[in-house]
């Protein structure tokens, strides 16, 4: 267990709500970090990058992430039920880069059905060398987690710096690029991805004060936004909507006209509306099914915060609106509601096998943040993960269709999310069905799916889902000492 002096702050995790980052310094043997160090050059210079395989290539480093600093870390922002997911990668930023100015700002490509603004994902940005500012950090944007448009290059900009073991803790939306290397040594900085299995019930972290300051040099102010978070947060997301008087409907009104001004403006008012009552949520209902697909979705995220009272009205447009984006924020929605929308799971069941796969997906989704109803959530959620893998041989990538594009880098789109949902619920169901699946999850052609898959058997811990996990590990294991460069 741990100590709560390992935890985050209220300070911090403020920081982490309203500026996306909070800086930590790992405390390691300096040997460690440089046999590590040692390994990854050799690797990077004479076998090439290996990608998703870094850490079973140099598994001297999966250390880092078991110190009391990194699991306080996650523990606070994640839960103390988090997943190192299966992507990861080692950057490698040589002297003299050449890009112009470094890389490009970006967000790293999403792993859910659509982006949240709570964490249920983070990033590690790891650094097993002192950096200094001429050796070209990661630069990121403090507070531009929540925003989908690029705020642009004159935003403020930081680059953390450190000795070795310093690592950058970022919201997973955070805006970030590579900056130049302008020095003679070669730069490495390990990214590692981290995914929450359920959603906060109370405070994970060192929490002192219910009382959140709200931070006015932060780049730009979300109040209403950073305070859904924080109460998210703390258990009390599915409430917000619930405590407040119900608000006039001048305000009302104006509030939902401001869903179409410039994002900093439209994001208040959404999540304004959402802590007004029955009559907030039904403003935000009305812009969900009848604005632009834009406005639609900041409408959804404002609903997270409805509480109860939006339960009716987004099951009516998951199951009778005849634009699939408009079915999918719903099934977004509820799912972020979690168990305040437990009437709504049959509705998402159905949904499930929806002719849309944007509806399937977010439905797959929303059933596994729900941890009530698991004879009726579990069911079909291993019934759409054997159903997606059996199609799997007559899978075609449409390179025209622009759900299929998204995120190609998951071939497998329903599985994945199944295997993911079933990784957060699968042991509240039917354990021989769930086994069923996660057999058939094994075979798939999409890497991810079989990832999660290994780690449901790790869960389960019945005899029957241990041997499969032996099964499967006797042909999947990993020799670090087998490579490129080892001739055998």
């Amino acid at each position: 267990m741990l100590d709560t002096n390992d935890l985050l702050t209220d300070e911090q995790m403020i920081q982490f709500i309203t500026k996306g980052y909070v800086v930590l310094r790992n405390e390691v043997p300096p040997g460690l970090h440089q046999e590590v160090m040692g390994k990854i050059n050799t690797v990077l210079h004479h076998e090439g990058n290996p990608g998703n395989n870094i850490l079973p290539r140099v598994p001297e480093l999966g250390r880092f992430f078991e110190t009391s600093v990194v699991r306080g870390a996650l523990t606070s922002v994640l839960g103390a039920e988090y997943y190192m997911h299966p992507h990861r990668h080692c950057h490698y930023n040589r002297p003299g880069n050449p890009v112009p100015g470094g890389g490009v700002w970006h967000k790293d490509g999403f792993w859910s059905s659509m982006r949240s603004h709570r964490p249920w994902w983070a990033m590690i940005f790891y650094y097993t060398q002192d950096v200094t500012l001429d050796m070209g950090p990661t630069a990121i944007m403090p507070g531009t987690q929540y925003f989908e448009k690029f705020p642009g290059d004159e935003a403020e900009t930081l680059l953390p710096t450190g000795k070795a073991g310093t690592m950058v803790l970022v919201h997973f939306d955070l805006w970030h690029r590579a900056s130049i290397n302008s020095s003679q040594l070669d730069r490495y900085m390990l990214k590692f991805q981290f995914v929450r299995l359920t959603a906060p019930a109370s405070p994970t972290w060192n929490h002192k004060s219910d009382r959140f300051d709200l931070p006015l040099e932060a780049p730009a102010q979300l109040p209403d936004l950073w305070l859904d978070v924080w109460k998210w947060l703390r258990g009390q997301g599915s409430l917000a909507g619930e405590t407040k008087e119900e608000a006039e409907a001048p305000r009302v009104q104006e509030l939902g006209r401001m869903l179409r001004e410039e994002e900093v403006r439209a994001l208040n008012a959404a999540y304004s509306l959402g802590t007004m009552g029955m009559a907030g949520a039904e403003e935000l209902l009305k812009q969900l099914r009848e604005g632009t697909y834009l406005i639609a979705t900041r409408a959804a995220y404002g609903l997270q915060g409805s509480g109860t009272v939006a339960v009716a009205g987004l099951t009516e447009i998951l199951g009778r609106h005849p634009d699939d984006k408009r079915r999918a924020l719903a099934a977004f929605a509820l799912g972020m509601l979690g168990n305040a929308s437990i009437e709504a799971v049959p509705a998402l069941v159905a949904a499930t096998r929806d002719e849309s796969m944007w509806v399937c997906r977010n439905a797959i989704e929303s059933l596994g943040m729900m941890t009530q109803r698991a004879d009726l959530t579990v069911p079909a959620l291993t019934e759409a993960l054997v159903a997606s893998v059996e199609q799997e041989k007559d899978m075609i990538f449409d390179t025209t269709d622009p759900y299929g594009k998204n995120q190609a880098y998951i071939q497998n789109k329903i599985g994945y999310t199944a295997c993911l949902s079933l990784l957060r619920i699968g042991r509240e169901g039917d354990p021989s069905i769930v086994l069923h699946a996660i057999k058939q999850a094994l075979t798939s052609k999409d890497r991810y799916v079989r990832a999660y898959a290994f780690e449901v058997l790790g869960q389960l811990r019945s005899p029957e889902s241990l041997e499969a996990l032996i099964d499967h590990f006797r042909s999947a294991r990993w020799c670090p000492d087998t490579h490129k460069a080892s001739g055998y």
